[in-house]
């Protein structure tokens, strides 16, 4: 998807920025896989930078964000807090403008089932990943398409899930051909929001690309399902499993 041909960028955070406590979450999982503290990471496809600043902050390493959407990384940009460097750049993961061997972690969230070509961005992470580097993939897979909170509530994205979101295999396979080995693969479960009624209005923000791509028949009655199916249910926190894969 080309970001900056939609309105995406302009609500992403609405729909995406899930709080602090899920960015330490994530942090912590990502700690619980390294040797040494990186110094300095790339946030690859960093988006709007929702994890640049928490990155940069926790590990108080230097952070590059690359993102191919001009308007996601003038939010990402206009984001930056604390003390460490971070800076930001617009390319694409299949041509990395750093040097070799220049970064520590690589970080990738929600951006893998955007790459035009997975094997050259596996090459390029190897090319400027440092000897005892890591790279962390967090994304979503098929395999976890049918516990999606509102898969069983919007039957019109389930093709478009099994079309667009690869599998294990599909995650393993370009990293493990420039060369990586895989150490582990996690599966985190995160809240991303206390009640059905506030995920719905997440959800509305249109920020989600599967559902970006209803038409907008499809995706009012999936919204209305949603609330539907909160007034049935009752006050609960809604919970998904993200996958993260580590390669060295």
């Amino acid at each position: 998807m080309d970001y900056d041909r939609t309105d995406i960028p302009a609500a992403y955070d609405r729909g995406r920025d899930h709080g602090p406590a899920l960015l330490d979450l994530w942090m912590n999982a990502v700690a619980a896989h390294l040797d040494d503290t990186p110094k300095r990471i790339l946030d690859l496809g960093c988006g709007t930078g929702r994890f640049s600043n928490a990155l940069a902050s926790f590990f108080n390493a230097e952070l590059i964000g690359i993102d191919p959407s001009f308007k996601m990384l003038i939010q990402a940009h206009d984001k930056r807090s604390g003390n460490t460097p971070m800076f930001f750049q617009m390319a694409r993961a299949e041509e990395i403008p750093l040097a070799s061997n220049s970064i520590d972690l690589i970080f990738m969230s929600m951006s893998f089932h955007h790459l035009r070509d997975r094997r050259a961005s596996a090459r390029e992470c190897w090319r400027v990943l440092r000897d005892g580097g890591r790279v962390f993939v967090r994304t979503a897979s098929r395999e976890q398409v049918p516990t999606y909170p509102y898969y069983s509530l919007i039957p019109a994205t389930h093709p478009i899930l099994l079309d667009v979101l690869p599998d294990s295999a599909e995650l393993r396979e370009p990293f493990e051909a420039a060369g990586f080995h895989l150490r582990a693969h996690d599966l985190i479960e995160q809240t991303i929001a206390p009640s059905w009624e506030a995920y719905a209005d997440k959800l509305e923000t249109g920020s989600d690309s599967v559902l970006a791509r209803l038409d907008r028949r499809d995706f009012e009655n999936g919204i209305a399902a949603v609330r539907e199916h909160g007034a049935r249910v009752g006050p609960q926190p809604i919970v998904e499993r993200i996958d993260l894969l580590v390669f060295t």
